[in-house]
């Protein structure tokens, strides 16, 4: 672990520390913005290639506080139908993030970020309902689009809301579809040689210090407002996706 922190100071290890923290709240009360911001600290510290593996490594120990959180609220059949949909997708797609530039990881990032805040409203307008059968086509396309990328959480919600879930029972059965695409995602990774020490070092810190957010978000879903968080959490990752595409065509 230490080795793996030698060539970052502990102000960046404390700013990684206070951005999981927070992002792990924000995404326990709405079930998004977890995801999406820790790029924007990681990616100008460490590259582009580790971040999705540190993402995808870490939210085993960010969802598993939310599983533990909100436990009841799990409907266990979106469960069963999603992943039979996103598995495959997600390991296909995984696999070719192995087998991008820095450069071309980069302009991925940004763009999907930047792509995430128009998609929700565009999908949340739509007010679709979905039964079996669709539910299982919207998971395959959630899978394509998060084997590869951050911020396809919010396909995942519109999905599970679109299927009938509100509320808790939205994060809850969000946070266990994750971890288990999380073990796809990683397997792949493994496989292909994509993680390495700094990536366990800093994905088990943002892991360990994010895992309270769950039972913080848990006392606030109930009283906070969430419009004012999706405002101010939009304009952070839009302007963070764009400086991230502008960043990697620069270079």
């Amino acid at each position: 672990m230490l080795a793996a922190f030698a060539d970052v100071s502990i102000y960046q290890l404390l700013l990684v520390a206070g951005v999981a923290l927070c992002a792990s709240v924000l995404g326990g009360v709405a079930g998004y913005g977890s995801g999406a911001l820790m790029p924007l600290v990681l990616v100008p510290m460490l590259g582009p290639e580790p971040v999705i593996p540190i993402i995808a490594m870490a939210g085993l120990l960010t969802n598993s506080g939310r599983v533990f959180a909100f436990l009841r609220y799990v409907s266990w059949r979106r469960v069963a139908l999603v992943l039979a949909g996103a598995t495959l997708p997600c390991m296909v797609t995984a696999y070719g993030y192995t087998l991008l530039t820095g450069k071309a990881i980069q302009i991925v990032i940004g763009v999907m970020l930047m792509l995430t805040v128009p998609l929700r409203y565009a999908m949340r307008k739509s007010a679709m309902v979905l039964g079996d059968r669709g539910l299982v086509l919207g998971a395959a396309g959630y899978g394509a689009a998060v084997g590869g990328t951050v911020g396809a959480g919010v396909i995942l919600l519109s999905v599970l809301m679109a299927a009938g879930l509100q509320g808790a029972a939205v994060i809850a059965t969000d946070a266990v579809i994750s971890i288990a695409i999380g073990v796809a995602r990683l397997s792949v990774f493994g496989f292909a040689g994509a993680i390495g020490p700094q990536t366990i070092a800093f994905a088990l810190l943002i892991g360990l210090v994010a895992f309270p957010g769950a039972f913080l978000a848990r006392a606030f879903v109930a009283r906070m407002p969430i419009h004012v968080h999706t405002a101010i959490l939009d304009a952070v990752v839009l302007f963070g996706g764009a400086v991230m595409v502008f960043g990697a065509l620069g270079r």
